[in-house]
């Protein structure tokens, strides 16, 4: 009776392993088909976008003011921040008693030396013609004619210093090498000057720029000349000007430099914050959806298809943004397919089955 049941059985039990081997095979099946993707060419685009680059207002050019003078104490300040100065105007004074001292001392001296070298002209004058005479001997005529020599020398020697004293009289004003408006003064009456010591800082001719950050895949963008809008934290817009764009990228943040002048404002003050919006236009440039573009750890990339539907993984640097499509500014070529959707369910090498994307 047993054995009979078992008979029984085992028809229902190969049935059950057969259907479950069919199910096993079409999963296989399924997962061994290519996966359907979104794809997109890479195409030849006219775009347009405005690019937002961010900066700090700095000046367009600054003067630092220091005295070219050692140990004389400052005696007056004339100015102080934020005052407009003109080219050539007085700053500030340095007490120049020694020197007035110094000067007198000297004027003295030249003095005393221009009677000497009168005296020695005169003594050599009186023996002009008596070289042959047997009065004087010729070596006492030659010293005669060397000390007059000598005292004019000294007689140009001390004019020298005279006017080297009458220079340092001069340089005890301190003056405005430029006109603008004074940024900063860091001196006091008592201070000692001294030739590194700087004592004001000018910003030349009210002259206010932006120093704005330009990402590397665009810095090829922006070109001098440009129209820009200056946006600061008030709200307020100006207008201004690319004035020059840096020749290198640094090596550490990836970013170029862009300069942006703008008209002379004394609301614009150094150090502040702005933000510069360019409108920029590119012909014929190689671009993709933004769906296309992967980001992560390693860069930017998109997924190629070969001819035969394989997945390459190909490294890109992006540029400008705008309706949905993103510039290349390397990869591949156009008419070359990326995946626009679905790449986060296959690989690099994987093949698959594209459709064009809507």
């Amino acid at each position: 009776m047993r054995h009979y049941l078992i008979y029984l059985a085992m028809p229902a039990l190969l049935a059950g392993c057969s259907k479950s081997d069919e199910g096993d095979q079409e999963t296989a099946r399924a997962a061994s088909a290519p996966r359907a993707v979104s794809t997109a060419p890479v195409t030849l685009r006219s775009m347009s976008n405005e690019l937002a680059l961010s900066g700090i207002l700095v000046s367009r050019e600054e003067a630092a003011v220091a005295s070219q003078l050692s140990g004389y104490p400052v005696s007056r300040v004339f100015v102080d921040q934020d005052d407009q100065v003109k080219a050539g105007q007085p700053l500030a004074q340095l007490d120049d008693t020694l020197l007035r001292a110094d000067i007198a001392q000297q004027q003295a001296v030249l003095m005393q030396q221009r009677i000497a070298a009168e005296k020695a002209r005169t003594e050599a004058g009186r023996v002009a013609g008596l070289e042959n005479s047997g009065v004087l001997s010729a070596e006492a005529i030659a010293e005669r004619r060397l000390a007059a020599r000598t005292a004019d020398a000294t007689v140009a020697q001390a004019q020298a210093a005279l006017r080297s004293l009458l220079v340092k009289q001069g340089l005890m004003t301190i003056r405005a090498p430029v006109a603008g408006r004074i940024l900063s003064r860091a001196v006091r009456p008592g201070d000692i000057a001294a030739p590194g010591t700087i004592m004001f800082r000018i910003e030349r001719d009210n002259l206010v720029e932006v120093d704005a950050e330009v990402p590397e895949q665009s810095i090829n963008l922006v070109r001098a000349g440009q129209q820009a809008k200056v946006i600061l934290p008030s709200g307020a817009e100006m207008s201004g000007t690319v004035r020059l764009v840096s020749a290198e990228i640094d090596a550490q943040t990836k970013l170029g430099r862009a300069r942006v002048l703008m008209a002379p404002n004394r609301d614009l003050r150094p150090g502040g914050f702005a933000t510069v919006r360019l409108s920029v236009s590119l012909r014929d440039a190689l671009a993709v959806p933004e769906s296309a573009v992967r980001n992560d750890a390693s860069g930017s990339s998109v997924m190629a298809l070969d001819k035969a539907n394989r997945i390459r993984v190909t490294p890109v640097k992006t540029g400008a943004r705008a309706g949905g499509w993103v510039v290349l500014a390397s990869g591949p070529p156009a008419g070359t397919r990326v995946l626009t959707g679905g790449q986060g369910f296959v690989l690099d090498g994987d093949t698959v089955k594209p459709q064009v994307a809507r």
